[in-house]
């Protein structure tokens, strides 16, 4: 089906991030006319590849969750399957007390099954409390939701989140482990703890149901070749191949129900829409449906967000033999670092090491929800706190041969406690309004195959409700 013979009615996109594409591939597939409006200079969200001292990487999100699938089958939907590249190395560490310890296996979302599994990483005391939780009474969680550090605090005590909890969970979300949903983070834990007496009964309980799922036979994460970068760029010219149109720099100023469907007012033009799928962050997306959906406005309007930076790091590698083994490291806040993490990219990433078998690149994180000091800093004063972080953590000393860095000011949705609910009524208000839909990071998960699941869905519903296929008009613009 091309732009010469459609059969599907007239949509309009608004935001061009991971979850907007995907909706907008879905839909020209579909046959429908699609205009993709983006207010910045760039598509991709907080998907974003560039390079350093001539290397390709990952200046957002670097890796797609391989066992959810619609991220990876998307990508080969629009061309890149042979670029699918699993990471080489999955190794971990966790920087606490002055040293770098091996990431702990036998846990979920770093909650344990036994003492044994965080053994080395918590102090006695701290393997004592964890050992004691099975005498503690039954304390199921309530019906609708509650805090992943609360709660795991209250039977484990306060080590096991902040020495690990909080660092994995920090790497999703930016966010306080004492804050995060556990229905909406850890949704099979959730499940879990409301049918078990204990959260070690509960744990393994979910332990158990992986090993007696489904096999998993593929990596578990996934990366391409050329950074993660290049997938909205590859919809996006998907996109134009089947008749879609897209426009960077192209804020939208106003949405307006008509009887026959949607206006869609940018600076320049009204388009007029059979279907509008927003796929804004939060405030952009409450500001268009403050006077169509007030409701659903109220609750996006609500939405938190943490702002984050990532500091890229090149170094000769031959100044770099310090660096040791692993995929990177993670830091838990409660050790007062800066950095809340890094990534070794040229041992994690093959394709990184052999675009400069010379060069070593890494990369720090700085800045989670209610920690966000130091991102108001000069580049500079990042890229020094970073130096001096990883100088401590693994003894390189050596100064960088290329530095960058990229901020994500208000970069990642935060899920706390009652997340979930608030989305229902988000979605439920928004649902009273035919023709449109909502997608991104705000409803279904932060992760790409999240995001892409997302974007995909509110296509699919859209594309369920025949009455909006009308593909009668000719013209979309006044």
């Amino acid at each position: 089906m091309n732009a010469e013979t459609p059969h599907g009615g007239r949509a309009v996109v608004i935001g061009g991030g991971i979850a907007g594409l995907a909706a907008a591939h879905r839909l020209v597939t579909a046959g429908w006319r699609v205009t993709v409006l983006e207010a910045t200079d760039r598509l991709g969200g907080k998907l974003r590849a560039g390079e350093i001292a001539g290397v390709r990487v990952d200046l957002g999100a670097e890796s797609m969750l391989a066992r959810r699938p619609e991220a990876v089958d998307l990508a080969r939907a629009v061309g890149l399957g042979d670029l699918l590249q699993p990471p080489a190395t999955t190794t971990a560490a966790i920087w606490t007390r002055d040293a770098l310890r091996p990431m702990p296996q036998g846990h979920v979302m770093g909650v344990p099954g036994s003492p044994d599994a965080v053994a080395g990483l918590l102090s006695a005391e701290g393997l004592a409390r964890v050992a004691r939780e099975t005498d503690l009474p039954p304390d199921a969680v309530a019906d609708d939701d509650v805090a992943v550090g609360a709660y795991v605090a209250g039977r484990f005590g306060r080590e096991v989140v902040d020495r690990l909890v909080e660092p994995l969970l920090g790497g999703v979300y930016a966010g306080d482990a004492y804050r995060i949903s556990m229905r909406a983070a850890v949704p099979r834990l959730f499940d879990a703890v409301r049918a078990h007496g204990t959260l070690t009964e509960a744990v393994r309980a979910v332990q158990r149901a992986q090993r007696n799922g489904q096999p998993q036979t593929g990596p578990a994460f996934m990366g391409i070749e050329g950074g993660v970068g290049r997938l909205p760029l590859a919809v996006a010219d998907a996109i134009t191949a089947h008749g879609g149109r897209i426009r960077t720099r192209t804020p939208v100023g106003g949405l307006v129900r008509r009887p026959d469907g949607w206006q869609v007012r940018t600076e320049d033009e009204t388009l007029h829409a059979d279907a509008v799928v927003v796929a804004t962050p939060a405030g952009p997306a409450a500001a268009l449906l403050a006077a169509e959906s007030p409701a659903a406005a109220a609750g996006l309007a609500g939405v938190e967000y943490a702002s984050m930076a990532l500091v890229t790091l090149a170094f000769r590698r031959a100044d770099a033999r310090a660096l040791p083994a692993g995929s990177g490291f993670l830091v838990p806040p409660v050790d007062g670092r800066t950095i809340k993490a890094s990534t070794f990219s040229s041992q994690k990433w093959q394709w990184v090491a052999d675009g400069s078998p010379d060069l070593v690149v890494l990369r720090t994180s700085v800045g989670r929800y209610g920690d966000e000091e130091y991102l108001g800093r000069e580049d500079a004063d990042l890229v020094a706190v970073s130096l001096a972080d990883l100088a401590a953590a693994t003894g390189l000393s050596a100064r960088p041969v290329a530095t960058e860095v990229t901020r994500w000011t208000g970069g990642l949705p935060q899920y706390p406690v009652g997340h979930l609910a608030r989305v229902r009524r988000i979605q439920d208000a928004v649902a009273g309004l035919p023709g449109l839909r909502v997608c991104g990071a705000v409803y279904e998960g932060v992760g790409i195959p999240a995001c892409v699941a997302s974007g995909r869905r509110a296509a699919d519903e859209i594309l369920a409700t025949p009455t909006l296929a009308r593909g009668t008009r000719t013209e979309g613009r006044e």
